[in-house]
């Protein structure tokens, strides 16, 4: 039996036998013809129960048997990703200045870089970020760790969102960033969580220490 994560598989729930579901990663959701095709052909050679688009954008194959999962990692090509665990999971982002008419500020620019930074990275706990180019927040900025959304004046950095059992609304942190300030500043929130987190989510954190303290604590006014 494999467990969550190895291999990258995501355990499911089986009638009779263990089964399992992979979801490659696909950054920021940006997919080519040629993986879709590989994606859909993979599922028909082996028989897969469905295929899924997760909420973090990616495409699982989901109902596999775990004498599988080597051949249809070989047979896709594609990064396995970090769909599990405690780490930085997929960089959730809307269109942006490249496709959409309400976009402030390029978040398929930003969400590559973040992903290329922070996709898989081990933290005390798991964390989901968002990038959205304007207020309206397709990213779902609200129930991110660490999320950014563009205006006319740069980049919102929030933080301490959280969308689970018990959800948290994130915390507006600064504003009017620049794409490099941006970078910089999630570079210094996460540096500052992994050093004060307890194991827990962002939120979780942040109720307990205080939002003054981060404030305090990162110099920021």
């Amino acid at each position: 039996m494999l467990k969550d994560g190895e291999k990258g598989v995501i355990r499911q729930k089986g009638k009779d036998i263990e089964t399992y579901a992979v979801a490659p990663h696909i950054p920021c959701g940006l997919v080519t013809p040629d993986q879709l095709r590989k994606l859909a052909d993979t599922a028909e050679k082996y028989g897969v129960s469905a295929m899924k688009i997760t909420s973090a954008a990616r495409i699982a194959l989901i109902g596999i048997r775990e004498d599988q999962v080597d051949d249809i990692w070989k047979d896709l090509g594609m990064n396995t990703g970090h769909a599990v665990g405690l780490c930085v999971r997929s960089i959730k982002v809307c269109p942006g200045t490249s496709f959409c008419r309400l976009g402030q500020q390029d978040s398929l620019k930003m969400g590559m870089k973040l992903d290329e930074i922070y996709h898989g990275m081990v933290l005390p706990s798991k964390m989901k970020m968002g990038v959205s180019g304007c207020k309206v927040q397709c990213a779902e900025n609200c129930i991110k760790d660490i999320s950014l959304y563009g205006t006319e004046e740069g980049w919102t950095l929030q933080v301490g969102g959280n969308g689970s059992a018990k959800p948290r609304l994130a915390d507006t942190l600064m504003e009017g960033l620049s794409f490099d300030g941006a970078l910089k500043m999630i570079e210094t929130v996460v540096a500052y969580y992994k050093a004060n987190s307890k194991r827990e989510r962002m939120g979780r954190m942040i109720e307990r220490i205080g939002l003054d303290t981060l404030r305090a604590d990162l110099k920021i006014n």
